[in-house]
């Protein structure tokens, strides 16, 4: 992230751009390189890609989407943020609903966008964001008023009596959201026990787990959830049905 000192007029700011759209890209990379202190230092169309490129390149800003090939949007800032990657990620997205923000925020991102935010918006949003400002739908917050936003939602929407902040909308693992994405696909904990090769006792543990994170009451709302917010990639469902089927 920008250095302390830095005038944000005069610093240049480096941006990698991740989307799986090719057009879009396109059109955000001309736009951003229409900036005299924006640097778009690399693109990606998947999120595996992705998070190679961020270790490597270290850009100021990430631009974000959800909905991505091999991994999401989620597991790419969860896993930088336990890195200590020091990127700035605006979630980018088609899926705008609040418990969505509310994901990205606990997942690591600064900010969350939608897509069809105004294009002037969107460069201020990335020079606020290296200056430590968090913004949620145009909205700005500091580091204290970022943290009451999350807690009001997660009281919110889980009530104000059981609600445990370390519980509920908290990142799943990346073993948690590869057999949220068989729960998709409608496998039983039996089956994706034999393709992970763990314990059946195991995938359960991890399915209550899911469940309490998104704080639904079974697999079906689970994998409804997932598909609503494009974690989980209707294409890749599809593949894994037809192969079943050819075997």
């Amino acid at each position: 992230m920008m250095g302390e000192g830095q005038d944000p007029i005069l610093a240049k700011i480096t941006v990698m751009i991740v989307d799986d759209h090719p057009v879009w890209r396109r059109g955000l990379k001309y736009l951003l390189e229409e900036e005299d202190n924006i640097e778009v230092v690399a693109e990606s169309h998947d999120g595996e890609l992705a998070l190679q490129l961020a270790r490597e390149l270290r850009p100021d800003v990430i631009l974000l989407d959800i909905n991505l090939p091999k991994m999401n949007g989620l597991q790419i800032a969860t896993r930088l943020q336990h890195e200590r990657n020091e990127a700035a990620i605006i979630m980018l997205t088609g899926y705008d609903d609040e418990e969505q923000a509310l994901h990205a925020l606990r997942a690591g991102c600064v900010a969350y966008c939608a897509k069809d935010i105004a294009p002037q918006m969107l460069v201020k949003i990335i020079r606020k964001v290296v200056n430590g400002i968090y913004v949620i739908k145009e909205r700005e917050y500091n580091q204290a008023e970022i943290e009451e936003w999350i807690n009001r939602r997660v009281e919110a929407a889980t009530g104000p009596y059981m609600v445990d902040p370390n519980e509920h909308f908290v990142p799943l693992s990346p073993r948690e959201m590869e057999i949220l994405r068989y729960v998709t696909q409608g496998k039983t904990n039996k089956q994706i026990a034999q393709m992970l090769g763990i314990s059946h006792q195991t995938v359960k543990n991890h399915v209550s787990s899911i469940l309490t994170k998104l704080d639904v009451e079974d697999r079906t709302q689970a994998a409804i959830y997932a598909m609503r917010r494009g974690w989980v990639r209707m294409d890749e469902t599809t593949t894994s049905d037809q192969e079943e089927e050819e075997e």
